[in-house]
């Protein structure tokens, strides 16, 4: 019984030491933790992203307008249209960014031929509307900055064929984009129908007009991606002319610039553009870089057509070594 006794009570004083050194570690740690973190840091353990980060409605100016071409903005059903467009637009923040970026360096080239046709500034809109200022290719094969399609692009003078692409070339697609546009503005009266006319094209606009009984493409219950469309134009003109407003910040040496070039004449077969590039110091991704509309790696030209390539000033492009 004795020796029971003392066993228990050996327990007992091992649970009361335990006790004891865990009170102690405990009431170290606390110490340390206070110690290491400051009351500012402390403060900032409960703070909420949302102090720092604000997501807010975007106010909708008053004056919103296409080509000149005012919107009902009287109407709700409108309202949040654009509603969308602009939360859209402005809060993909990285791509914006880059539409601002290629803007600086594209709108320049654009710009002159718009004015020259009487095409309202405001179609270079559309064409980041379309592209996002890059030679991209649709699903359904629409090509280039003005996304235009191969027959349309052979039925308005551009050559397209394996050699050649010119729907691929800035100045010549935007003088397409022009014709079309002045013969369709005949057609529907309105920049803004020309416009949804230009994505939809003009038969599916005249089928929806005649269907619906209405004129105005502010009236026409369409499709989507075309229901959008002048949406996300009016959106992007917006922001893109009023970065500042909409919480981007660039500097002149953020954007993109066109590399300064010259150019130079070919009306004979080019058996291989590498060996041409070398001749000005440049390799071939810089040569088609500045000549996208170059779709192989040789021409062919048996009908000895003259070309005009652009070559860029010497100094600004890394070029490594060339020739073999």
């Amino acid at each position: 019984m004795k020796q029971i006794k003392n066993i228990l009570a050996i327990i007992g004083l091992v649970a009361v030491v335990s006790t004891l050194i865990f009170a102690v570690q405990t009431d170290s740690v606390d110490t340390i933790e206070k110690k290491e973190t400051s009351p500012n840091e402390v403060k900032d353990l409960d703070k909420n992203v949302a102090d720092t980060y604000q997501i807010s409605a975007i106010e909708i100016p008053k004056d919103l307008n296409f080509a000149g071409e005012p919107v009902p903005q009287e109407d709700p059903e409108i309202m949040e249209r654009v509603d969308r467009e602009f939360l859209v637009n402005t809060y993909w923040q990285s791509n914006a960014l880059l539409l601002m970026k290629r803007a600086n360096k594209y709108f320049p080239i654009i710009e002159p031929i718009l004015k020259k046709n009487g095409i309202p500034d405001d179609f270079k809109y559309l064409a980041v509307a379309e592209s996002g200022l890059e030679n991209v290719v649709s699903p359904a094969g629409a090509t280039g900055f003005w996304q235009i399609m191969k027959g349309t692009g052979r039925e308005y003078g551009l050559e397209v064929n394996d050699n050649v692409d010119e729907r691929y070339h800035v100045e010549k697609a935007t003088q397409v984009a022009c014709d079309y546009l002045k013969k369709w503005k005949d057609r529907f009266g309105t920049w803004t129908l020309t416009a949804a006319a230009y994505n939809a094209g003009p038969g599916g606009i005249q089928k929806y007009m005649g269907i619906q009984q209405v004129n105005d493409y502010y009236d026409l219950l369409l499709g989507q991606e075309t229901g959008r469309y002048v949406f996300r134009i009016l959106a992007i003109k917006e922001i893109i002319s009023n970065r500042d407003k909409y919480g981007f910040q660039l500097d002149e040496e953020d954007m993109y610039e066109k590399v300064p070039t010259f150019t130079v004449e070919v009306d004979t077969a080019v058996a291989s553009w590498a060996d041409f590039a070398e001749l000005y110091e440049i390799n071939y991704k810089v040569l088609k870089r500045h000549n996208p509309w170059l779709r192989e790696p040789h021409l062919n030209n048996a009908s000895r057509k003259k070309y005009t390539i652009e070559i860029p000033n010497k100094g600004y492009y890394r070029v490594g070594s060339v020739g073999r």
